[in-house]
């Protein structure tokens, strides 16, 4: 079974603004453009009946769309820095958001998500960067914001093959509604596990 996680996509423009910050740093491994996303929840390898009852479960989730936008840049890992990653606007609909679905999950038995949910979109992978240039590379990046752009909606993905940062597959998605009503509109038939 595949490793999945639900996300919150990129849109277009905010994808390129960010594709601009690639390059720079020695010793990074840039994600692919295609491939950023705001991580909600990781949820892991799980069967086959754990997936179905999580699409089940978050195909229930009843919140309003809700606006972001990126800025800044920084690092995971303090003493030896293991990633780059863009800044993410507080936006109280986004936090409610993965409350709930950290919620759903620890109800059908996962367990708690260990780490704080901090979001980010992550830019690179760092092997062999120094500790300095990663200073610089932050420092002469610092002032990079998107403007705001609106989520309508988050998503299932999984990952196969691969060691972090892609290639990722949307498994499902889930529709917000717009603000001060709730949506009837229909979503793609997507494949459930």
């Amino acid at each position: 079974m595949p490793r999945l996680f639900t996300a919150l996509e990129i849109p277009r423009n905010a994808a390129m603004s960010l594709s601009l910050l690639r390059g720079g740093l020695p010793g990074a491994r840039w994600i692919d453009v295609e491939n950023y996303h705001i991580t909600l929840r990781f949820i892991g390898d799980v069967d086959g009946r754990t997936a179905d009852e999580i699409v089940d479960r978050l195909d229930r989730v009843d919140r309003p769309e809700f606006s972001l936008s990126l800025h800044g840049v920084g690092s995971f890992g303090s003493k030896k820095p293991h990633s780059i990653w863009a800044g993410v606007t507080p936006a109280p609909e986004m936090f409610a958001l993965q409350a709930e679905i950290e919620r759903i999950c620890q109800r059908i038995g996962l367990p708690p998500d260990p780490r704080k949910f901090s979001p980010h979109v992550t830019l690179a992978r760092l092997k062999a960067s120094r500790n300095d240039e990663v200073g610089r590379y932050l420092t002469g990046r610092g002032d990079f914001q998107t403007l705001p752009f609106t989520v309508t909606r988050f998503v299932l993905l999984s990952s196969r093959d691969s060691i972090g940062g892609g290639p990722y597959l949307t498994e499902e998605v889930f529709p917000l509604h717009e603000a001060g009503r709730r949506s009837q509109s229909a979503v793609a038939d997507y494949p459930r596990f």
